[in-house]
């Protein structure tokens, strides 16, 4: 297929009339997984604590050591890991006090797509048992950074490794299926989660990858209020948007797989 058809078909599939579901019956456990320390609030921030407040058992996943994630060229990266990594701890306890954090550590800009890291995700869900696992949409159209295409394509992998009996003979942990699938910044999205009451949640846990917040959020100063205040204005902006157009006071939006 080439660039154009599929650039044509995503325009097709975009305006047609897809059926679209809201707010999930909360599980019991969520397992979300993102590319780098900061994907997940990003991603489903609001969504995670939203759950959590209704009692929900929330874990988090991380593929790769953020390595990368600084504009200093004289940067120690062995020192940003570290920072990176008790910046994530402390993302996940703004959404929930409860939450479980771990790291695979591969290299920033370098995850593989490989059966090795589906396996290793699918134990991990297989140990979890979550309800929901949420993660990258590796369908995106034209979406640049490696880590984010594979993060979502070693996750759909691990879902299937993780739900088949005789895969990973030597597990552990014995088989798992999840109910859903929630991919999020999806090339197609059709479920929405209002979070209306817990977006200042996500904005707070954003706000806690200090290390990130120019790269990525567009702040100079992570000791300025007004700053850190129009962070968190824009955040609410951003789900208001995403929420309005389906009679959402406040969502963010996913791909969602049921039949798994």
């Amino acid at each position: 297929m080439t660039p154009t058809m599929t650039k044509n078909l995503a325009t097709y599939l975009k305006n047609q009339n897809i059926e679209v579901t809201k707010n999930l019956t909360t599980p019991k456990v969520a397992l979300a997984i993102g590319a780098h320390p900061d994907d997940i609030e990003f991603g489903c921030g609001g969504t995670l604590a939203k759950w959590a407040d209704q009692g929900c058992k929330i874990a988090h996943l991380v593929l790769t050591d953020g390595s990368k994630g600084s504009w200093r060229q004289d940067m120690d990266r062995n020192e940003l890991i570290k920072v990176r990594q008790l910046e994530a701890v402390a993302a996940a306890a703004e959404i929930t006090d409860k939450t479980d954090v771990t790291f695979l550590g591969y290299v920033d800009g370098e995850l593989p797509h490989s059966i090795e890291v589906a396996s290793k995700i699918a134990e991990h869900i297989r140990k979890i048992r979550p309800d929901v696992v949420l993660g990258h949409d590796p369908w995106k159209m034209y979406r640049l950074h490696p880590d984010h295409r594979n993060a979502g394509l070693n996750l759909t992998d691990a879902v299937v490794i993780a739900r088949d009996p005789l895969f990973l003979p030597n597990s552990a942990y014995p088989y798992f299926r999840p109910t859903h699938l929630l991919l999020w910044e999806a090339e197609i999205e059709d479920h929405f989660e209002e979070i209306e009451e817990t977006v200042s949640k996500k904005a707070k846990a954003l706000l806690a990858h200090r290390s990130q917040l120019e790269t990525s959020m567009g702040i100079h100063n992570p000791d300025d209020p007004a700053e850190r205040d129009e962070l968190t204005r824009r955040i609410a902006d951003m789900s208001t948007q995403t929420g309005a157009p389906k009679g959402l006071r406040g969502a963010e939006a996913f791909k969602l797989i049921s039949d798994i």
